[in-house]
């Protein structure tokens, strides 16, 4: 459970971004409604779970501090960046290919099935969907800056899975998580130049919160 503390602390560092001056070069971001290599961004930001969602906690690119582990299971024109668990600032730094777009979750919000749940089946589709919506219906602070340059008018960017999933897909050894629902706030940034970037970007749920830096090394 978040401390009020821990509120307190994510809030002052959400704030600190959203200080920068607006960015000039607005394009770097893909509109929320434009498809990247033939494939939606609602149907990316399913993929993004499954990628997530392949990890067990020892080598997961979400679990992870450092960055150390960004490199793993990246395949095709699309590079994934995580989120965090809880609600620390975390601090990145990870190589990037060049000419890959990226794509990221500013604050969003998976229904999984649970024990009490699991033998409900595709019956429990539309309620956790709902559910996952609710959740991520009222975000504040939601934060986007490139080098130093802020990112506006982010409340677009949300995306909803299209169809219940299964979040065990990618895993190994396999397991089923179906069905599981999402919902939140991602951003697909066109790919960047060659050499070092600084990427923050989080947001705030009455729920929880991230505050993620990225140090990107685009080779």
């Amino acid at each position: 459970m978040r401390s009020s503390r821990q509120a307190v602390q994510i809030a002052l560092v959400l704030v600190a971004f959203v200080i920068s001056p607006a960015v000039a070069q607005t394009d770097v971001a893909v509109p929320p409604a434009e498809s990247v290599a033939n494939t939606s961004q609602a149907d990316w930001s399913r993929a993004w779970w499954q990628w997530a969602g392949s990890f067990d906690r020892a080598e997961s690119p979400v679990a992870d501090r450092t960055g150390i582990n960004c490199h793993l299971k990246q395949a095709g024109s699309v590079w994934f960046l995580a989120g965090t668990y809880g609600t620390q600032r975390t601090v990145r730094t990870c190589k990037v290919p060049r000419d890959k777009y990226l794509f990221f979750p500013l604050i969003n919000y998976v229904v999984m099935p649970t024990p009490q749940t699991a033998s409900c089946g595709a019956a429990c589709c539309e309620p956790f969907a709902q559910t996952a919506k609710s959740i991520t219906d009222e975000p504040s602070n939601l934060v986007l800056e490139l080098n130093g340059r802020r990112i506006d008018d982010l409340a677009r960017f949300r995306q909803a899975t299209t169809e219940c999933f299964d979040m065990g897909a990618l895993a190994e050894p396999k397991y089923r998580v179906f069905p599981s629902a999402a919902n939140g706030y991602y951003v697909m940034l066109r790919p960047l130049s060659p050499g070092k970037h600084v990427l923050n970007f989080g947001g705030m749920l009455p729920g929880m919160s991230q505050a993620v830096t990225y140090t990107l090394f685009v080779e």
